[in-house]
């Protein structure tokens, strides 16, 4: 990749559509975009410009091309040779002012594939390469405008689902997690120079720093390191959204209740039991997290095949679920099915939820469970709000709608950490069984590579093309 070619892409998503817009970088972008381009008036940085798309001039001499792009075509010569294709809007973002650092020009056309590739042809034409995935994201980086968390924190913004993700992306773009990670960072540095500074001048009158306060410096940077990987639990919820199975035995209402989380009739409802013969998903925003609603069929035997089928579908779902919804029904006693059900959950995060709780008015209590409860009534929505609120407790912990900002998100980054710890606490057995400072700066040197690898201070090529080959071409 050489940072110094010219590149363009198209930037907004393939199709027709109202607009679209073209990207180029480079230091020959306004050379390159000028002679299809007929403007009112010059180009001015961070101002954008109406103006025409055309085609370029036949026959042009050295001195009409100069002309030509000096004034973006606007001689009355040159105008009278050339053929509107599209108006455009052009912006000009000067280097250092943008998004790459390099000059670049935004062409907004009108959505049309054909409009948008004869643009992109005649830029290539004139110079430029096309882009590779996530090329511009990766000057930015490259260029120092923003670290590599920031870098896929773009990424994680554009395939948000939520806007509770779209916002904690931003706040990942904005250096929330490089600012948290900061004074970790500083204070693991002053660690290692006090130990430099106490072998290289061990001959002089510099104080070397006993075990006791060594072992208070190691435990100072691990506590807070400590609490950012812990956050890694609800981050990953944030970031991937987690799989929720409504499981029961027929007829207990798991579609009705399904329906009233989803907030819209999509699973099919009747009197009769076992109607649900194969799975029914749907996702959904709770506080922000993306859950995946899978309705199963009514567990219990059956020698129907169909149903068969059904059930065996989920026994799978229910396996592969994050979180299960045992669901019974409040009305009657408990049966054998629901039992069985009771000790397939057992070693699950599950929640029981006691639905028909309109036809029932006495406590419902089940043998040898230690599952946290919740009574609903699915037909009248008593207890939806409920068990909305014991999902994300469940899911959330402590940290579920949580204000924090710079948590971790980004399995990468989980294992870095991780990493980290696993180095500061090989170094804190080391002060304890009095190993040479100088073996200790080798676990404390440990310790700072996985987080220099998070902002991206010591990445090397491998994991810049992996993270920026899951762009998309235009970012």
């Amino acid at each position: 990749m050489n940072l110094d070619d010219t590149i363009v892409a198209i930037a907004t998503p393939l199709g027709r559509g109202g607009i679209g817009v073209i990207r180029i970088a480079g230091s020959d972008a306004i050379r390159i975009a000028s002679p299809m381009l007929r403007l009112k008036r010059d180009l001015q940085p961070g101002r954008a410009e109406f103006g025409e798309l055309v085609e370029p001039v036949e026959e042009r001499g050295t001195l009409a091309s100069s002309v030509a792009v000096k004034h973006f075509g606007r001689t009355e010569d040159l105008a009278n040779r050339q053929s509107r294709i599209d108006e455009v809007v052009v912006t000009y973002f000067a280097k250092p002012h943008s998004y790459t650092t390099d000059d670049i020009i935004e062409i907004s056309a009108h959505g049309s594939p054909v409009v948008l590739r004869h643009i992109v042809e005649r830029l290539l034409a004139g110079g430029a390469r096309l882009a590779e995935p996530g090329e511009f994201t990766m000057r930015a980086f490259l260029n120092g405008r923003i670290d590599l968390t920031q870098a896929e924190a773009v990424r994680d913004l554009i395939e948000a689902q939520t806007l509770f993700q779209a916002s904690v992306a931003a706040q990942q773009l904005g250096g929330a997690l490089s600012h948290r990670l900061l004074p970790i960072k500083q204070s693991l540095v002053e660690l290692i120079a006090l130990l430099e500074a106490g072998i290289d001048f061990a001959e002089d009158d510099i104080a070397v720093m006993r075990a006791d306060q060594i072992s208070q410096h190691i435990a100072a940077i691990r506590a807070p390191l400590d609490e950012l990987s812990q956050s890694f639990a609800y981050g990953k919820l944030i970031h991937e959204g987690l799989t929720l199975a409504i499981v029961g035995r027929p007829n207990v209402g798991k579609s009705s209740l399904f329906n009233r989380l989803v907030e819209r009739d999509r699973a099919i409802v009747t009197a009769t039991p076992g109607t649900t013969r194969d799975l029914v998903t749907e996702t959904v925003s709770l506080d922000g997290i993306p859950v995946k609603l899978v309705d199963t069929a009514g567990i219990r035997d059956s020698l129907d095949e169909a149903e068969s089928i059904g059930v065996g579908k989920s026994m799978e779902a229910l396996t592969d679920a994050d979180l299960v919804l045992l669901v019974l029904d409040s009305s009657e006693p408990v049966q054998d099915e629901d039992r069985r059900l009771f000790e397939l959950v057992a070693q699950r995060s599950a929640i029981l939820v006691e639905n028909k709780s309109d036809i029932t008015s006495s406590e419902f209590a089940v043998p040898g469970s230690n599952l946290c409860s919740v009574r609903t009534s699915a037909l009248t929505s008593e207890g939806i709000r409920e068990l909305r609120k014991e999902i994300l407790r469940h899911v959330g912990g402590e940290l579920s709608g949580t204000t924090e900002t710079g948590f971790l998100t980004n399995a990468r980054h989980a294992a870095l950490v991780d990493d980290s710890l696993t180095a500061l606490e090989a170094s804190a057995m080391a002060v304890a069984n009095r190993i040479p400072h100088e073996m200790l700066l080798l676990d404390l040197y440990s310790a700072l590579r996985p987080i220099d690898e998070m902002t991206g201070a010591t990445s090397n090529d491998d994991i810049l093309n992996l993270i920026f080959s899951k762009f998309c071409i235009g970012k």
